[in-house]
């Protein structure tokens, strides 16, 4: 499965951004979508995961509340909402795929990388 991360860009401290993930390929194995994001420096932190099969979504205690994970009509498209961003919310922000259909905070349980978009913060 190929995925393509869309949607970053500068953004004010207190904005909202809503970035797209389109799978595309053999999605029909892809069961659970994550997206990570790394800061220069700083090691890949998990963001928010969503099972396509049943909605179901995880996100860190840390985001909840600014940050949502929503499937598309189509189960090819995943998208997530950030609010009330932050200047440490600066990163690029990948998706991933898995085909295990466990929702999992670890990178290195998806196969599947998109190729990341950049999110800036402005203060």
């Amino acid at each position: 499965v190929q995925l393509q991360a869309s949607g970053g860009g500068l953004v004010q401290v207190g904005g909202s951004l809503r970035l797209s993930c389109a799978a595309s390929g053999r999605t029909v194995s892809t069961s659970v979508v994550g997206w990570f994001r790394q800061a220069p420096g700083k090691a890949r932190e998990f963001v928010a995961a969503i099972r396509l099969a049943t909605g179901s979504t995880a996100i860190p205690e840390s985001m909840s509340g600014r940050f949502f994970v929503s499937r598309g009509k189509s189960e090819n498209m995943v998208y997530l909402e950030m609010n009330s961003l932050k200047p440490e919310d600066t990163a690029v922000y990948y998706c991933a795929a898995s085909e295990d259909g466990i929702i999992s905070r670890s990178p290195v349980r998806y196969t599947s990388w998109g190729q990341g978009t950049l999110v800036t913060v402005s203060s």
